[in-house]
């Protein structure tokens, strides 16, 4: 039966049954099979095909990033509760069997950790924002970025996944520039999932931001219109987000000294493509078995 599903959990029970997906013992952490992988790097592949420029740099982002480029985008303070720190052992022998003891007497050994330079990335482009030139150019910078993502939200929902890749055309310049970018890219994004044979639409949309703080901040991102999401209903219970397109603002410029050739802070845009949720869309919409698909989608996706 084709989605939308009544709830995430029948279609999280299709997706295993059909061993394209593979439970483990932490909810919103899954094993994908070959047949959703040869899928999901068609998206990828896809994805980089709708490029307007092919002369923009392209880069691929390993899952953690530099602590202090992290802290340098204000994450920590938004979104807390989602955040993965990495830790790593950085005594000697003695600290070693202090740590083996602990662990022997089912204690917290963790307390042994230190924070290491490096945390799990939260979202693709913040890698990017440190390594760019603080002068951006007269027509902007345009980067396409693809790498893992990691949020602490463990679900059933199987959208929702702990650890996650996105396809992310990103632009920073001028705020006309930023904003042109993200409207572009907003109509391209659905156009290029409609062909996939996805129902899509868009809507104006708010990050989880935390706390009573964050929902100020949240209401604040929703009317100035911020963020818009590509939607697919892939079960009855609430709309799920394939892509996105963002305006920053100034939020990144003005951490890493990005300016534009006039000396005011440069302005940030992205859209992304997620690439999990998309591949999950398409086997909810087309069926679990990619034979059966439609001769053009499995021709878009080279699969």
């Amino acid at each position: 039966m084709p989605a939308p599903y009544a709830t995430p959990e029948d279609l999280r029970t299709v997706l295993l049954d059909a061993g394209l997906l593979v439970q483990t013992r932490t909810d919103g952490l899954y094993h994908r099979s070959g047949d959703f992988e040869g899928v999901l790097q068609g998206v990828e592949r896809y994805a980089a095909e709708q490029r307007t420029d092919a002369t923009a740099p392209r880069r691929w982002f390993p899952p953690i990033m530099a602590r202090d480029d992290f802290l340098r985008t204000d994450y920590l303070r938004s979104f807390p509760d989602l955040v993965g720190s990495v830790d790593v052992f950085t005594g000697g022998d003695q600290e070693h069997k202090q740590l083996l003891a602990e662990l022997e007497e089912g204690r917290d050994w963790t307390l042994a950790l230190d924070p290491a330079e490096v945390v799990l990335s939260s979202s693709i482009c913040h890698s990017l924002y440190g390594t760019l030139p603080t002068g951006i150019p007269d027509d902007g910078l345009l980067h396409e970025c693809c790498g893992f993502a990691f949020r602490h939200e463990p679900s059933l929902d199987p959208a929702r996944m702990q650890s996650f890749r996105m396809y992310e055309f990103v632009l920073v310049g001028t705020p006309a520039q930023a904003v042109a970018h993200r409207d572009l890219w907003l109509q391209r994004g659905l156009d290029s999932l409609a062909a996939l044979g996805l129902s899509v639409r868009s809507d104006a949309a708010n990050d989880p931001f935390f706390g009573r703080v964050g929902r100020m901040l949240a209401a604040n991102q929703l009317h100035a219109e911020l963020k818009y999401e590509v939607l697919i209903d892939l079960t009855e219970a609430k709309p799920t987000a394939i892509a996105s397109a963002n305006y920053h603002e100034d939020h990144f410029g003005l951490p890493f000294g990005l300016t534009t050739p006039d000396g005011e802070v440069a302005h940030s845009a992205c859209f992304g493509y997620g690439l999990e949720r998309i591949t999950l869309a398409l086997f909810a919409t087309h069926g679990t078995d990619v034979t059966g698909w439609p001769g053009e989608v499995r021709s878009l996706l080279g699969c």
